[in-house]
Protein backbone atom coordinates (compact mmCIF):
# COMPACT_ATOMS: atom_id res chain seq x y z
CA UNK A 1 0.00 0.00 0.00
CA UNK A 2 1.40 3.66 -0.51
CA UNK A 3 1.95 5.56 1.70
CA UNK A 4 -0.68 8.45 2.22
CA UNK A 5 2.80 10.76 2.76
CA UNK A 6 4.31 10.27 -0.24
CA UNK A 7 4.90 13.10 -2.34
CA UNK A 8 6.08 11.18 -5.42
CA UNK A 9 2.31 10.67 -6.10
CA UNK A 10 2.13 14.14 -7.02
CA UNK A 11 5.19 13.78 -10.06
CA UNK A 12 4.72 10.05 -10.95
CA UNK A 13 2.32 8.21 -12.75
CA UNK A 14 0.74 5.09 -11.09
CA UNK A 15 0.51 2.09 -13.07
CA UNK A 16 -3.39 1.41 -14.04
CA UNK A 17 -5.52 -0.52 -15.97
CA UNK A 18 -5.37 2.15 -19.10
CA UNK A 19 -2.05 0.51 -19.89
CA UNK A 20 -3.19 -3.05 -19.78
CA UNK A 21 -3.29 -4.93 -23.23
CA UNK A 22 -7.02 -5.24 -22.65
CA UNK A 23 -7.70 -1.56 -22.25
CA UNK A 24 -5.56 -0.93 -25.82
CA UNK A 25 -8.10 -3.91 -27.31
CA UNK A 26 -10.92 -2.38 -26.25
CA UNK A 27 -10.34 1.05 -27.13
CA UNK A 28 -9.14 -0.40 -30.63
CA UNK A 29 -12.35 -2.25 -31.34
CA UNK A 30 -14.61 0.75 -30.04
CA UNK A 31 -12.93 3.04 -32.74
CA UNK A 32 -12.55 5.79 -30.20
CA UNK A 33 -12.65 9.39 -31.31
CA UNK A 34 -13.07 12.81 -30.27
CA UNK A 35 -15.96 15.27 -31.01
CA UNK A 36 -16.58 18.72 -30.73
CA UNK A 37 -18.74 19.53 -27.28
CA UNK A 38 -19.87 22.80 -26.30
CA UNK A 39 -19.97 21.69 -22.22
CA UNK A 40 -16.39 19.94 -22.45
CA UNK A 41 -14.71 21.50 -25.78
CA UNK A 42 -14.43 17.32 -26.67
CA UNK A 43 -16.07 14.17 -25.71
CA UNK A 44 -14.86 10.54 -26.29
CA UNK A 45 -16.90 8.70 -28.84
CA UNK A 46 -17.04 5.37 -30.62
CA UNK A 47 -17.40 5.16 -34.64
CA UNK A 48 -20.68 2.92 -35.33
CA UNK A 49 -21.31 3.35 -38.71
CA UNK A 50 -19.76 5.62 -41.79
CA UNK A 51 -22.22 6.91 -44.48
CA UNK A 52 -19.76 8.55 -46.90
CA UNK A 53 -18.01 11.53 -45.70
CA UNK A 54 -21.07 11.21 -42.62
CA UNK A 55 -20.37 9.03 -39.04
CA UNK A 56 -22.52 7.74 -36.79
CA UNK A 57 -21.41 8.34 -33.22
CA UNK A 58 -22.20 6.84 -30.25
CA UNK A 59 -21.20 9.13 -27.38
CA UNK A 60 -19.92 8.07 -23.54
CA UNK A 61 -23.63 8.70 -22.44
CA UNK A 62 -25.09 6.21 -24.94
CA UNK A 63 -26.51 9.22 -27.13
CA UNK A 64 -26.37 8.62 -30.84
CA UNK A 65 -24.79 11.78 -33.25
CA UNK A 66 -24.37 12.11 -36.96
CA UNK A 67 -21.41 14.27 -37.65
CA UNK A 68 -19.11 15.06 -40.67
CA UNK A 69 -15.80 12.98 -40.66
CA UNK A 70 -14.05 16.53 -40.80
CA UNK A 71 -15.21 17.26 -37.45
CA UNK A 72 -13.82 14.50 -35.62
CA UNK A 73 -10.39 14.28 -34.40
CA UNK A 74 -8.61 10.87 -33.73
CA UNK A 75 -8.47 9.54 -30.01
CA UNK A 76 -4.74 8.13 -28.87
CA UNK A 77 -4.39 4.41 -27.54
CA UNK A 78 -5.03 4.36 -23.56
CA UNK A 79 -1.12 3.85 -22.88
CA UNK A 80 -0.89 7.30 -23.56
CA UNK A 81 -3.11 8.36 -21.20
CA UNK A 82 -1.48 11.23 -18.94
CA UNK A 83 1.75 11.43 -20.83
CA UNK A 84 4.68 13.21 -19.79
CA UNK A 85 6.16 14.88 -23.14
CA UNK A 86 2.88 15.47 -25.56
CA UNK A 87 5.18 15.68 -27.96
CA UNK A 88 4.88 11.28 -27.96
CA UNK A 89 1.65 11.29 -28.54
CA UNK A 90 0.28 9.31 -31.90
CA UNK A 91 -2.26 11.95 -32.33
CA UNK A 92 -1.10 15.59 -31.88
CA UNK A 93 -4.13 17.15 -32.10
CA UNK A 94 -6.30 20.18 -30.01
CA UNK A 95 -8.36 17.79 -28.14
CA UNK A 96 -5.74 15.15 -27.52
CA UNK A 97 -3.43 17.77 -25.67
CA UNK A 98 -6.79 19.31 -23.88
CA UNK A 99 -7.33 15.36 -22.71
CA UNK A 100 -4.13 14.80 -21.72
CA UNK A 101 -3.89 18.15 -19.68
CA UNK A 102 -7.38 17.89 -18.17
CA UNK A 103 -5.76 14.35 -16.94
CA UNK A 104 -2.91 14.99 -15.67
CA UNK A 105 -4.51 18.21 -14.05
CA UNK A 106 -7.08 15.97 -12.21
CA UNK A 107 -4.64 13.96 -11.12
CA UNK A 108 -2.19 16.67 -9.72
CA UNK A 109 0.24 15.85 -11.84
CA UNK A 110 0.48 19.64 -12.71
CA UNK A 111 4.01 19.66 -14.58
CA UNK A 112 4.29 18.24 -18.59
CA UNK A 113 6.15 18.66 -21.35
CA UNK A 114 5.01 19.47 -25.05
CA UNK A 115 8.85 18.45 -26.46
CA UNK A 116 10.96 21.58 -25.15
CA UNK A 117 8.54 23.52 -23.97
CA UNK A 118 7.01 22.24 -19.59
CA UNK A 119 3.47 23.41 -19.61
CA UNK A 120 2.14 23.66 -16.31
CA UNK A 121 -1.60 23.87 -15.15
CA UNK A 122 -2.25 26.00 -11.56
CA UNK A 123 -3.67 23.50 -9.16
CA UNK A 124 -5.09 26.30 -7.13
CA UNK A 125 -3.75 25.04 -4.12
CA UNK A 126 -0.46 24.03 -2.40
CA UNK A 127 1.31 20.89 -3.53
CA UNK A 128 4.00 18.75 -1.58
CA UNK A 129 6.81 19.32 -4.50
CA UNK A 130 8.65 22.05 -3.45
CA UNK A 131 10.66 20.87 -0.69
CA UNK A 132 14.32 20.18 -0.85
CA UNK A 133 13.68 16.46 -0.98
CA UNK A 134 12.19 17.33 -4.12
CA UNK A 135 15.04 19.37 -5.32
CA UNK A 136 17.74 16.58 -4.30
CA UNK A 137 16.00 14.32 -6.51
CA UNK A 138 16.16 16.82 -9.25
CA UNK A 139 19.76 17.66 -9.49
CA UNK A 140 22.38 16.12 -12.06
CA UNK A 141 19.34 14.18 -13.77
CA UNK A 142 18.56 14.78 -17.42
CA UNK A 143 14.83 15.65 -18.59
CA UNK A 144 13.41 12.58 -19.62
CA UNK A 145 15.43 10.55 -16.12
CA UNK A 146 12.71 12.28 -13.42
CA UNK A 147 8.70 13.06 -14.03
CA UNK A 148 8.38 17.25 -15.40
CA UNK A 149 8.87 19.53 -12.99
CA UNK A 150 10.51 23.19 -13.46
CA UNK A 151 13.18 21.75 -11.07
CA UNK A 152 14.21 19.57 -14.19
CA UNK A 153 14.18 22.71 -16.74
CA UNK A 154 15.85 25.05 -14.11
CA UNK A 155 19.03 22.57 -12.85
CA UNK A 156 19.30 21.55 -16.73
CA UNK A 157 19.85 25.30 -17.41
CA UNK A 158 22.35 25.65 -14.48
CA UNK A 159 24.50 22.82 -15.89
CA UNK A 160 24.48 23.76 -19.11
CA UNK A 161 25.89 27.49 -18.09
CA UNK A 162 28.36 25.92 -16.42
CA UNK A 163 29.62 23.43 -18.52
CA UNK A 164 29.16 25.30 -22.28
CA UNK A 165 29.60 28.76 -20.18
CA UNK A 166 26.98 30.39 -22.00
CA UNK A 167 24.50 32.11 -21.05
CA UNK A 168 20.91 30.45 -20.49
CA UNK A 169 17.26 31.91 -20.35
CA UNK A 170 13.62 30.29 -19.07
CA UNK A 171 10.77 31.28 -20.76
CA UNK A 172 7.56 31.56 -18.30
CA UNK A 173 4.41 33.07 -20.75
Amino acid sequence: MADPNDDSKFLFLENDFRNSGVAQADWAAKKMVWVPSEREGFDAASIKEEKGDQLVLELSNGQKVTVNKDDIQKMNPPKFSKVEDMAALTFLNEASVLHNLRERYFSSLIYTYSGLFCVVVNPYKMLPIYSEKIIEMYKGKKRHEVPPHIYSITDNAYRNMMQDREDQSILCT
